[in-house]
C-alpha cells in the first residue's frame, strides 16, 4: 500500500536577521503551496532568520526573537487557513544560553534548527547533527549538534501512513550519519533543507550526492535550497528530488526563486519500525495525524530545469550577488569608474543586468595618458547599456597635488588612481550611490591594484573572477545581447598610467599566470608541486612572492561575490605578518 505526497519545495530569497520579512515570505510561499494541493511545503535552511546568520548567534536577544518568530510563524499560519498544510522551515534555535566557541560534546548551546508547522503549532523539530568547519563555514564554532533524528509519521484521513525524516544541509554531505539511521528506521522520505553556495559546477556535484544518500537511506529525497546573495556568498537554488534508487524524478531552476510541486508514491509505513538508538542516533517518531486526502487530477510534476553553461551559471551568480548585496543594504544605485577596459566595462554590464540602467552611473576619468580609444570605449559602452554616463577629467587635480608634492615614478601612477578614487566617493557621498570597484581575482592576488585608489569602494562583483573568465564572460554576455563594446575585449589591457603602458609590463600574460595563481591561492599547492606541472621556476617564484606580498592589501579590500572553491576573504585566511616562503 502506498500513499501519495503532495510536496513543495519552495526555492526562495530569505534575508539575515529580516524575521517580519522572512515570515512573510514563508506565508506567502506556503499559500501558493496550498493552492497547490501539497501537503507539504518545505523551505530552506535558516529560512526564518536568514543564513549565515555568523555572530547574531551569540546575541541572546536574536535567539529568543527567532524562538518567537516560529511561535507566531505557526499561529499565522494556521490564521491563514493553512492549517492543514504541514510547512517545514529553518530557524535559530537554542538549549541553552548563547555562547562562544560552543563545543560539540555540550549537551546545550546554539541550534541550526528545523520546525514542522501544524495546525498552529510547532508539531516536531530537529536539530542539525554534522556541523561544517571548512571553506565558508564555521559551525563548530556557532552550534551544538543534534543526536536525534527526527521521524514524522503522517497519517493520512483514510488512514494510510508514511513516514518522512527531517534532516538540514551538511546531513546530506557525509555518509554514515542521519541517513543511514533514516535506512534503519524504514522512513519512505529524506526532506533535507540547505543553506548551500554558490560554487562554479556544484550543480554537477549535488545531483551524484543527493543520488548516493537516497540510496544509502534507501528512500527518496527531497533537497531544497535557498536563492539569493548574503555578502560574498550567494545561494544558487538547484533543489532536487530523487527516488530512493536514485533516479532524478525533478530539479528546480538556477538563482530563480521558484515553488517545485510535485507527487510522491511512499511506502505505507512499517508499523514494526524501530525507534530508539539506531546506530550514530537516537529515532524520535513522532504522530502527526491529518485530513490530508489524496491528490486528485493530473499528478503535480515539477519538471526537471535546464543546466546553465559555466558563463552563463557565473554571470547569473555575479548579478545576483550585487543586486542583493545592493538592495538588502538598503542602497538604490552604484557608481564606477569607466575605463573604457575589460573589467570595468564587464562590471558595468553585470550592474545594469541586476539593477537596470537607470541605477547605475559610470564615471569616465580620463588623464593625460587616457587613450582616445578607451575614452571612446567607455563611451560606447555607455551608449549599448543606457547607463547614466558622466566625465570628470583628473589632469588638473593630479598637476595640483604634482605642483606641492615631489613625486616621480609608481608614486605619480598611484596619484592617479587615488585622484579618481576621491571622485567617485565624493559623488557617492554627495548622491547617495554605493560604488564598486573592479579589480579581478588575479591582480587581487599579486597586489596589481593601488591601495586607496581602484580597490576603493564597498563591493567587487569581480574580486573571485580570474581575468582569463573576465574575457569569457564578456565574449558570453555579448552572445545573449550586445553591450560590451568588441575593442574593449581584444584590445592588450593597460592601467594607462603612464605613456604606453600594458599590464605584461608588469606581469606575465594572464593564460600563463591565472594557472599559477590557481594552483597556489585555490589547490594550496607549494613551489615543488608548481614547477613539478611545467611552469617556469623563476617565474613560480616570482608570483608566488607577489601573492604573498600582498596580504594587506586584500585584508582591506571590498567583499565580492564567491564562486570559486577558494575566495579571497571567507575562505583563504592567511596572516599578513608571515615569514613563511615557498623555496
Amino acid at each position: 500500500m502506498t500513499a501519495t505526497l503532495r510536496l513543495a519545495l519552495a526555492q526562495v530569497n530569505p534575508t539575515v536577521g529580516d524575521l517580519a520579512g522572512n515570515s512573510a515570505l514563508i506565508r506567502e510561499w506556503a499559500a501558493r503551496g496550498a493552492e497547490a494541493g501539497a501537503h507539504v511545503v518545505a523551505f530552506p535552511e535558516m529560512m526564518l532568520t536568514g543564513y549565515p546568520v555568523e555572530d547574531l548567534v551569540f546575541r541572546q536577544s536574536f535567539v529568543e526573537a527567532s524562538q518567537r518568530a516560529l511561535t507566531r510563524l505557526a499561529a499565522d499560519l494556521h490564521a491563514d487557513g493553512l492549517g492543514e498544510t504541514a510547512v517545514i522551515v529553518g530557524y535559530l534555535d537554542a538549549d541553552g544560553p548563547a555562547r562562544l566557541g560552543a563545543d560539540s560534546t555540550s549537551p546545550v548551546g546554539p541550534r541550526d534548527s528545523l520546525a514542522l508547522l501544524h495546525r498552529g503549532v510547532v508539531a516536531a523539530r530537529y536539530h542539525k547533527h554534522h556541523l561544517p568547519n571548512y571553506g565558508v563555514f564555521d559551525e563548530d564554532r556557532y552550534f551544538v549538534p543534534g543526536d536525534t533524528l527526527t521521524v514524522v509519521r503522517a497519517v493520512w484521513a483514510d488512514g494510510s501512513q508514511a513516514d518522512l525524516a527531517l534532516t538540514v544541509c551538511e546531513d546530506i554531505w557525509q555518509a554514515g550519519g542521519p541517513f543511514a539511521v533514516a535506512a534503519s528506521a524504514r522512513v519512505g522520505l529524506v526532506v533535507n533543507i540547505n543553506g548551500s553556495p554558490y560554487e562554479l559546477n556544484k550543480d554537477d556535484v549535488r545531483l551524484p550526492l543527493v543520488a548516493r544518500r537516497a540510496q544509502e537511506a534507501g528512500a527518496a529525497v527531497a533537497y531544497v535550497n535557498m536563492i539569493g546573495g548574503q555578502d560574498e556568498l550567494t545561494f544558487d537554488g538547484d533543489s532536487i528530488i530523487v527516488a530512493a534508487d536514485g533516479t532524478l524524478l525533478a530539479r528546480g531552476p538556477q538563482f530563480h526563486q521558484a515553488l517545485m510541486v510535485h507527487d510522491l508514491p511512499l511506502p505505507e509505513a512499517d508499523p514494526d519500525a524501530p525507534d530508539g538508538h539506531l546506530g550514530a542516533m537516537r529515532v524520535e517518531r513522532v504522530l502527526l495525524p491529518t485530513s490530508w486526502a489524496a491528490p486528485q487530477g493530473p499528478a503535480a510534476d515539477a519538471g526537471i530545469a535546464p543546466r546553465l553553461g559555466d558563463e552563463a551559471e557565473v554571470w547569473n551568480a555575479l548579478v545576483l550577488g550585487l543586486r542583493d548585496y545592493v538592495r538588502k543594504n538598503g542602497a538604490k544605485s552604484v557608481l564606477l569608474g569607466l575605463s573604457g577596459g575589460i573589467d570595468s566595462s564587464v562590471v558595468a554590464a553585470i550592474a545594469v543586468d541586476a539593477l537596470g540602467a537607470e541605477h547605475v552611473v559610470g564615471v569616465s576619468m580620463p588623464s593625460g595618458h587616457s587613450s582616445q580609444h578607451s575614452r571612446d570605449d567607455a563611451a560606447d559602452l555607455a551608449r549599448l547599456t543606457g547607463l547614466d554616463y558622466r566625465i570628470e577629467p583628473i589632469q588638473q587635480m593630479v598637476d595640483g597635488f604634482l605642483s606641492n608634492l615631489n613625486l616621480s615614478g609608481l608614486a605619480v601612477e598611484n596619484l592617479q588612481a587615488r585622484v579618481r578614487a576621491v571622485i567617485l566617493m565624493a559623488l557617492s557621498n554627495q548622491e547617495g550611490h554605493l560604488v564598486l570597484t573592479t579589480g579581478n581575482k588575479s591582480e587581487l592576488a599579486v597586489g596589481y591594484s593601488t591601495l586607496y585608489g581602484d580597490s576603493v569602494g564597498a563591493f567587487n562583483p569581480l574580486k573571485d573572477v580570474p581575468k582569463t573568465l573576465v574575457w569569457k564572460l564578456a565574449n558570453w554576455r555579448n552572445t545573449v545581447g550586445e553591450v560590451i563594446p568588441e575593442n574593449s575585449i581584444t584590445k592588450p589591457p593597460s592601467a594607462e598610467l603612464r605613456p604606453g603602458q600594458l599590464d605584461t609590463d608588469s606581469l606575465p600574460e594572464y593564460d600563463t599566470l591565472d594557472p599559477i595563481i590557481m594552483g597556489y591561492v585555490d589547490g594550496d599547492k607549494g613551489r615543488a608541486e608548481l614547477v613539478a606541472e611545467g611552469h617556469d621556476p623563476a617565474l613560480v617564484d616570482r608570483v608566488l612572492r607577489l601573492i604573498d606580498g600582498a596580504e594587506y592589501k586584500r585584508r582591506q579590500s571590498a567583499p565580492g561575490t564567491k564562486i570559486s572553491f577558494k575566495s579571497f576573504g571567507r575562505d583563504r585566511r592567511m596572516p599578513i605578518t608571515n615569514r613563511w616562503r615557498e623555496s
